[in-house]
């Protein structure tokens, strides 16, 4: 059974994610589509939930030299660095087409220092057809990417200060899975006036080339995506959902390793409000109306009316 007409979607499937009406619950996960053309003649915005971009810069960034990518067992290991076009390039070339996008897209927002973020993010807030930003204090593939994203006090005064010039959007924030208590950091940047949690972002890791004795990615280490990771993310949002976010009725946007309805099904039980998907995209651009397709049946099998009898019901022992 096919829910959706190409002009629709079935309106069980309709999410509130703090405050922003999404056709699905179902996002692409940043980094993994650009900014929006790129995947126009493969994915039909018209019936995705939403669009986070790639991350965007105070100023253009190069990245990584190459080998910046390595394929691994069960997933891949990314070294990109936060390669973009800056934000007065993506203001000029990137946001005329966005604006045209039949879906809320959110700007993956990343920095090298407090003001960096503070200034994107109020240059984005003051710009129409946005959703909000996507705060990436999370990315283990620049030198100081996880400076604010393993301090909770340096998190939170990010938090404040990005808080303090975004209106007009909703203020995400991406936490890493790497550090000693991610409800620490979750806590910190609710505390700080986030309106959701998007995790998680990569694990930090490397593969080494056995033949020549060195490492495969130029830069030693990378981001470990892809369903090697989906166990470990759902444990986080687990305990954060339980621990941090349920009580303070923030949402959680789910991510690591989904391919599949099973698995995006998994995030909502443990508490996700919504999923991205990110890793899969490479194989399979269209997944995310996929998923959705399922999920529609998926709750007519279960006679629900809503993905939100879904979120956090987990049946744990007692």
């Amino acid at each position: 059974m096919n829910c959706a007409t190409p002009n629709a979607t079935d309106p069980r499937l309709a999410t509130d994610l703090c405050g922003v009406r999404l056709r699905t619950p179902i996002l692409t996960a940043s980094g993994t589509c650009g900014y929006g053309p790129e995947y126009a003649d493969v994915l039909d915005y018209r019936r995705l939930g939403g669009f986070t971009t790639k991350s965007v810069t105070l100023r253009e960034r190069p990245g990584n030299n190459p080998e910046r990518i390595v394929e691994v067992r069960a997933g891949m290991l990314n070294a990109i660095g936060l390669a973009n076009v800056g934000m007065d390039r993506f203001m000029v070339e990137k946001l005329p087409f966005i604006r045209t996008m039949p879906t809320a897209v959110f700007v993956n927002v990343a920095g090298h220092s407090m003001d960096d973020y503070v200034r994107v993010a109020e240059t984005l807030d003051g710009a129409d057809g946005l959703a909000g930003i996507e705060l990436n204090v999370s990315c283990p593939n620049v030198s100081d990417g996880l400076m604010f994203g393993t301090d909770a006090r340096l998190l939170r005064e990010l938090v404040a200060a990005v808080r303090g010039v975004t209106r007009r959007g909703k203020l995400i924030v991406k936490l890493t899975p790497n550090v000693t208590d991610i409800c620490d950091l979750a806590r910190a940047a609710i505390d700080g006036g986030a309106d959701a949690l998007s995790m998680i972002n990569t694990y930090v890791g490397m593969a080494i080339d056995t033949q020549n004795w060195k490492p495969m990615l130029a830069n030693v280490t990378g981001g470990l995506s892809g369903p090697a990771i989906r166990p470990l993310a759902l444990y986080l949002i687990h305990r954060v959902y339980r621990g941090v976010a349920r009580e303070a009725k923030i949402p959680i946007i789910g991510m690591g390793g989904i391919q599949s309805t099973r698995d995006a099904i998994e995030f909502f039980l443990v508490g996700a409000s919504a999923v991205a998907v990110g890793t899969a995209l490479f194989i399979d651009p269209t997944l995310p109306v996929k998923i959705a397709d399922g999920l529609c049946e998926y709750l007519e099998s279960k006679n629900l009316q809503s993905v939100s009898e879904l979120i956090g019901q987990v049946k744990l022992p007692a």
